[in-house]
């Protein structure tokens, strides 16, 4: 770079001394510029090749796109912990390391690791909850139900050994002589003494074999949870049919609240003998210190993404796809389309195209679960094969 040199007039004696020499100059102190630091940018959801065929994309799904992402999440998440070491493993792993930052980044995930597989078929999508009641600690005329435990004369067998023998893999019985029987039936238990801790309504007993379990508020302000034992294997019938067909309910009225406060209403000899058409009967252990419903699978049952199933035709843990609509009942919620996940059976649950989902705890899920009586179609939700 050159330098621009200015020359006075009267400054000719002093150039001829300095003519070959510059002055030097002290440089300009040039601040740097500030630079503003740059936030970290989140890694997007880890792109994967998708060699699914178009029929098996999840994104073909009915109702996936306006699908709750979040309910999907926590299906997977649930599998997971069940299941971490089997077919979901790598997907699980992925998982672990994915942080979403929208609904889109989490069904962009599980479009590119699952496929759908379709089962054949038409079969019911019902609900249930986990109820808060009263109990007593000693019996009253209202609440002389005794929460039953599971007694000790009742012991599982297999089916076969049974007499007359059963096609049951497994089924409770008792031992006469040297023969197992079916055990006592609804009405034959109610019969017999019991001890117990606890006392409650009939009506909210009733409904607690139904949903198989609660929680119960006991007059000194404790709360317990009173969970499934075991039954007496005896067939599963509902008495929502019969309630119609003699008139006591209309057709479309026989949701689970109406069919609880006929019951109340009618609590006594009456009410009995309704509940009775139903010999399935549920023995409860009280666990003082548990606060959230736990599922057959052993794991806490996250509301809207469970469901029960038949063990026997879909293993727990597995993920599925229910799209339930036209419901039956009077206000109830017009469709249910989402992932969930198998982490609960119960007695009523037979069938492959048969699930009962969970809906949470308390009244206002109770409303909802008492609503649920859908047409279902399923699909499996599988990895797909890299």
């Amino acid at each position: 770079m050159f330098r621009k040199i200015g020359i006075g007039l009267g400054l000719a004696s002093a150039l001829l001394v300095s003519a070959c020499v510059e002055t030097p100059k002290t440089p300009p102190v040039v601040t740097p510029p500030v630079v503003e630091p740059v936030p970290p940018v989140k890694p997007p959801v880890t792109p994967v090749e998708n060699p699914v065929l178009a029929d098996k994309r999840l994104d073909t799904l009915p109702g996936w796109a306006g699908s709750d992402a979040f309910i999907a999440l926590e299906a997977l998440r649930a599998t997971c912990l069940y299941k971490a070491g089997r077919q979901y493993a790598a997907i699980c792993a992925d998982l672990a390391d994915e942080e979403f930052n929208s609904p889109a980044d989490i069904k962009a995930f599980l479009i590119t690791r699952f496929q759908v597989e379709a089962v054949p078929g038409e079969g019911m999508l019902t609900g249930y909850y986990v109820p808060d009641y009263q109990a007593e600690y000693v019996p009253t005329t209202e609440f002389s139900q005794p929460v039953r435990p599971k007694p000790d004369d009742l012991v599982v067998i297999p089916g076969s050994q049974l007499t007359p023998p059963s096609t049951a893999v497994k089924i409770a019985a008792r031992k006469v002589g040297d023969k197992y029987v079916p055990y006592y039936s609804r009405a034959e238990i109610e019969l017999m003494p019991a001890t117990t801790s606890y006392y409650m309504r009939p009506e909210d007993y009733f409904f607690m074999q139904l949903q198989g379990s609660a929680f119960l508020t006991t007059p000194d302000g404790k709360t317990v949870y009173s969970a499934y034992a075991a039954d007496n294997g005896r067939p599963f019938v509902g008495i929502a049919k019969p309630m119609q067909e003699r008139g006591y309910l209309a057709p479309n009225q026989t949701s689970g609240d109406n069919i609880h406060k006929w019951l109340a209403e009618h609590r006594g000899p009456e009410a009995t003998e309704v509940m009775n058409l139903n010999p399935r009967y549920g023995f409860f252990v009280i666990q003082p210190d548990r606060t959230s419903p736990v599922g057959a699978s052993g794991l806490s049952l996250p509301p809207g993404s469970a469901v029960a199933v038949d063990p026997s035709l879909n293993p727990l843990g597995d993920l599925f796809w229910i799209d339930a609509n036209a419901g039956t009942l009077v206000d109830a919620f017009p469709v249910y389309q989402r992932m969930v996940s198998a982490l609960d059976t119960g007695g009523a649950i037979k069938g492959q195209i048969r699930a009962d989902l969970y809906v949470g705890h308390g009244a206002k899920a109770g409303t909802e679960a008492g609503r649920i009586k859908h047409k279902l179609k399923m699909w499996r939700i599988v990895p797909f094969e890299n």
